[in-house]
């Protein structure tokens, strides 16, 4: 089986592939673009995409990529995420004058480089920050990336557990071309957009209410070519199964001017 991720080999998004899908072939991609596009092509079976951070908030990019690709979530997969301090073999922690990283990852980490009064420097990536480093050997400068990042290319940890809140945790969905039917408790992750008139968001929202389904999630995207119009992207708690969501989706279905079903997929536990 191959998976996509976007990163270089080392990337979190890699360990969370393996992570779920257990023992499979990584596809790296430059790009959230690519990574999708893998899919659809058959290059790859699935694909691991980061959705949201729990300190970074949503990741909006593949949102709008998971309506522009004919493609279904069939999973979910909660990464605790911990970064290290990474360098060259027999540097020292205090020889160390600038990080650089991948900007979320500077951004977690932004306490304790001011402590230690390192200069951040962004990049594309975070292995790939590791892997920039190892090519340069300069021994003044630290990447900040994944313990396997650090193994993976050889180099040194000079502290692991960085983060200044050590609740980081990154959810990723798996896509794939065909839907599945979740057996056991069940997440159902649809998008749609309403007629923007008084209380729209109030009656789809109330499709839920009515029905105790429990509501997970909830973001609003831009309508493109549509200035000030939105789409609203919904988790929820239940199957497309289930017989009190096919009601609640059918209700919503005489408010929305477009509902689409992005997946039906087991709960992360």
């Amino acid at each position: 089986m191959k998976v996509s991720f976007q990163g270089e080999p080392g990337a979190y998004s890699e360990q969370a592939v393996f992570n779920y899908f257990g023992n499979v072939e990584t596809v790296p991609c430059e790009s959230f673009d690519a990574m999708f596009d893998s899919v659809v092509s058959g290059q790859s079976d699935a694909a691991l995409a980061p959705i949201e951070n729990s300190l970074a908030g949503s990741i909006h990019q593949n949102y709008d990529l998971l309506l522009r690709h004919d493609l279904h979530i069939v999973g979910e997969y909660l990464l605790r995420v911990q970064h290290c301090l990474i360098a060259n073999p027999d540097v020292k922690k205090e020889d160390i004058k600038k990080a650089i990283s991948h900007p979320q990852a500077l951004g977690q980490c932004a306490g304790y480089l001011r402590n230690l009064g390192i200069k951040a420097e962004q990049v594309y990536d975070t292995a790939g920050s590791v892997k920039m480093l190892k090519e340069s050997g300069a021994r003044d400068v630290a990447a900040i990336a994944s313990k396997r990042a650090a193994e993976l290319y050889g180099m040194q940890i000079l502290e692991e557990g960085i983060e200044d809140n050590a609740e980081n945790y990154t959810r990723f969905l798996a896509v794939r071309r065909e839907s599945t039917v979740p057996k056991e408790e069940a997440k159902t992750s649809i998008v749609f957009t309403l007629k923007n008139q008084p209380g729209a968001l109030f009656k789809a929202l109330s499709v839920f209410a009515l029905r105790d389904i429990d509501l997970t999630k909830i973001e609003s995207r831009p309508l493109q070519g549509k200035p000030w119009e939105y789409l609203f992207y919904i988790d929820f708690i239940g199957s497309v199964d289930d017989e009190t969501s096919k009601r609640a989706l059918d209700h919503l279905g005489e408010y929305a001017l477009m509902l689409r079903v992005l997946g039906s997929y087991p709960k992360f536990k």
